[in-house]
Formats: C-alpha cells, sequence, structure tokens
C-alpha cells in the first residue's frame, strides 16, 4: 500500500475508534503500573521460610545443634533452583567475619535462599551493611538479624596491637582497626584474656548500633516484626552462643 493510502486511511478514522485506542493504552500504562506490586504479592520461593522473630532464632539454633553433632540434612540444592530464581525469602540475615573458618550457611545447616550474609573481616557495622539489612527487612520480609564473631578473630586481634602498640597498618588495614577500637578501648583494662573480651563487645556493640538504626530497622523492632541478635562462633566444637 502506497503512503497516501496509508495517510487516507489515518485520517478517516472515527473519532469513535480513536477513543478505543486512547482508552486501550492508558490501560496498558496503568497495568505496568501495577505489575510491580502483584510482582511483590505472589507466592515466596520457600514458604517454610514464613517465620516469626523466635521461630527464626530457634530453626537457626536447631540448625547448628545438628551441625555440631555432625548430622546435617542432606539439602536438594537440584530441585530448589527453579524456585530461587523467582526470587527469595531468606529467614534470617548474618553479619558475619569474612575469616575462612566461618561458613553461616554451614554452620547453622542452611540451604540455599535461607540466608541473607554479610562478611566483612571483624564483622563491624558499615553504612553497605546497614542498607543490606534494610533490604533484606524491607523487601525480603527478613525477621531476624544476628551478629556473629568468633573465637581467635584476626582482625580484631590486629586492631588490639595496632592500639597497644600506637602503630599504623599498612594499605587499608587502618579502617578495620578503626571499626573496631571501640571495643577494644573498651575492653583494654578488664579482667581476662582481652582479645576474648574485646570480640565479645565488638558483637554486643554491633547489635546496639544495629538495633537503633533508623528509619527502617528500629521501626521494625517497633512494630515487633524484627529481632537482633548476637551470637558467638567456637571454632573448637562449632557450637553457636548466643550473647543477646
Amino acid at each position: 500500500m502506497c503512503r497516501s493510502c496509508d495517510y487516507m486511511m489515518a485520517s478517516h478514522v472515527a473519532p469513535a475508534s480513536r477513543r478505543f485506542f486512547l482508552k486501550l493504552a492508558g490501560t496498558a500504562v496503568a497495568s505496568l503500573a501495577i505489575a510491580p506490586n502483584s510482582f511483590a504479592q505472589k507466592a515466596p520461593p520457600k514458604p517454610d521460610n514464613i517465620l516469626s522473630p523466635h521461630d527464626a532464632l530457634n530453626r537457626l539454633m536447631n540448625g547448628n545443634s545438628r551441625y555440631v553433632e555432625g548430622v546435617s540434612k542432606r539439602h536438594d540444592f537440584k530441585h530448589e533452583r527453579e524456585a530461587l530464581t523467582k526470587g527469595q525469602n531468606p529467614y534470617a540475615g548474618i553479619l558475619s567475619c569474612a575469616d575462612s573458618r566461618i561458613a553461616p550457611e554451614y554452620a547453622f545447616d542452611t540451604g540455599r535462599g535461607d540466608l541473607f550474609v554479610c562478611r566483612v573481616a571483624g564483622n563491624f557495622l558499615n553504612d553497605d551493611v546497614v542498607a543490606s539489612f534494610e533490604y533484606a527487612v524491607l523487601v525480603l520480609n527478613t525477621p531476624l538479624l544476628m551478629v556473629l564473631g568468633h573465637q581467635t578473630c584476626g582482625a580484631v586481634d590486629s586492631a588490639i596491637k595496632s592500639i597497644k602498640d600506637n602503630t599504623t597498618l599498612p594499605g587499608h588495614l587502618p579502617s578495620l582497626v578503626t571499626a573496631i577500637a571501640p571495643s577494644v578501648k573498651a575492653t583494654l583494662n578488664q579482667a581476662g584474656n582481652t582479645l576474648d573480651n574485646a570480640i565479645r563487645q565488638n558483637v554486643i556493640l554491633n547489635v546496639e548500633k544495629l538495633k537503633i538504626a533508623t528509619p527502617i530497622i528500629d521501626k521494625f523492632i517497633a512494630d515487633k516484626r524484627l529481632r537482633i541478635v548476637g551470637a558467638m562462633y567456637h571454632l573448637n566444637t562449632g557450637r553457636i552462643e548466643l550473647l543477646s
């Protein structure tokens, strides 16, 4: 068909047809605006992960008991892949040290899609970790967050030595010392092992900081939709000890 014919046909479209077309286009735009909300309300990929904060903590600790006893479950990673391509709904978020000996997914005997894990040497909060946990809480409906320290933490030990000796570590390592310093300084004059005391204090301080993180996390705690706890991983046994 020639361009003239195309033009003639377009110019003779009935007003009613044009109104219908505009209405159809408007409906399409509206459906795009609604789509994200509809998508968010679909069934979660792991329905068993919809838990209260109390039940989420119990599930974590039961998993650790199995891990300690060496009777971990056999996880079917193959058949859960399809469900997890459609989203995630982890039942707990873990702030863990980057230490290669600490593996939260193993220590709590969990499968993929169960834990939302942030890792940094010294397991301390920064803006990136808080933002990540805000995402887990607000978007993924994660009901439990845990700060997980561990025995003989090298990052804490280095911070202690740097502060005691008044030395500066190379590269970007001083940023770790700065983050861990409040816990070290709070325990330098305490009785007992300084490293053990500082590791525990580091967990406790970061739990306290996370509890008052605004404007999302503190509100979820106030609404009793979120619980935050601290814990210690014992390297010699694999046991996780709750601190708060």
